[in-house]
């Protein structure tokens, strides 16, 4: 759970509470679980805060 809460902090969107509605926030989630497979699929490598 820790790790994939991690994997979700990546995503700048997700790491504040922006969103007004619970459907959004879901669906926010849902867009980055996408993006990070689709990046695992691909092997492209995974970015990070400390490459910026």
């Amino acid at each position: 759970m820790e790790r994939t809460l991690g994997w979700l902090m990546l995503n700048r969107r997700l790491a504040r509470d922006y969103e007004a509605l619970p459907a959004r926030s879901t669906a926010m989630i849902y867009i980055a679980m996408i993006a990070l497979m689709a990046r695992r699929l691909t092997r492209e490598p995974t970015p990070t805060w400390r490459g910026l």
